[in-house]
């Protein structure tokens, strides 16, 4: 299985399988990972999502070459037809939060995953790049959008316009990644922030993903609005009302996702 998800204590491990390939996403692949992504959205025992890749060497080097070569189809077939092709990993979605543990090399499409996280750290060794100018493409899976999103204007035109690539410490540097660790203490890491999110309450961290992604894009009046219309909704939740009788009883509480 180029892509294996595990489910241990309300958290869903995605781990991409082809280290042969570094990584790399191929048609199987990138079913898979929509499958996976499905699969965090659906299911009540999952409240939050890691993704990695299998060994330190790389966690996605992008689209594999070998076998993404351009389909026959039109693009207006594919991109306005029925979505009967293979997923585009650009539009992989869940509203459950997602880490990116990333582990080595994260180039182009690999990149372009890790930016879907809302939290990525990585180990020492890792490095990143989008180097789609230097073979005469585009970062094409929102790697344009995304990543100016996510850093300053200035080194996010540096990466895109040069293909260059950067270290973990520099990405750190940059907001890029929110934290550096070696590689044998990565996963560990991922995993305890991953507990810390699933022993919160659910429908509390939905909502601020929620809000912090659909915000960004409103003017600040009407995020805030947005804000006071989810508090609102969640004011009267059994979970919220928990968490104010485990704080009197000095116990930690017991979400249900309610």
């Amino acid at each position: 299985m180029p892509v294996s998800i595990e489910i241990q204590d309300f958290i869903a491990t995605v781990t991409l399988n082809r280290p042969e390939a570094m990584n790399a996403i191929d048609p199987e692949s990138a079913q898979q990972l929509h499958d996976a992504w499905c699969e965090i959205s659906a299911r009540k025992d999952v409240r939050v999502g890691i993704l990695t890749g299998t060994g330190e060497r790389a966690f996605c080097t992008g689209a594999d070459l070998k076998k993404t070569m351009p389909p026959q189809e039109s693009f207006a077939e594919l991109h306005f037809g029925p979505q009967t092709g293979i997923p585009v990993v650009s539009t992989l979605q869940t509203q459950k939060p997602m880490i990116a543990a990333i582990n080595g090399f994260a180039l182009g499409g690999g990149l372009e995953l890790a930016m879907l996280c809302d939290i990525r750290i990585a180990s020492s060794n890792a490095m990143f790049g989008l180097p789609e100018v230097c073979i005469g493409s585009i970062p094409g899976g929102g790697g344009t959008q995304r990543i100016v999103r996510a850093i300053g204007q200035s080194d996010a035109m540096w990466m895109l316009l040069t293909g260059e690539r950067i270290d973990a410490s520099e990405a750190l540097r940059i907001g890029l990644i929110s934290k550096v660790v070696e590689p044998q203490d990565l996963l560990n890491v991922a995993r305890s922030m991953a507990g810390k999110i699933a022993a919160n309450a659910p429908l509390a961290v939905v909502a601020v993903k929620k809000l912090a992604q659909v915000g960004g894009q409103l003017p600040l009046a009407a995020g805030l609005e947005l804000e006071q219309q989810t508090f609102g909704v969640l004011r009267n939740s059994e979970d919220r009302i928990e968490g104010r009788r485990a704080f009197a009883e000095k116990r930690q509480p017991r979400f249900e996702g309610r």
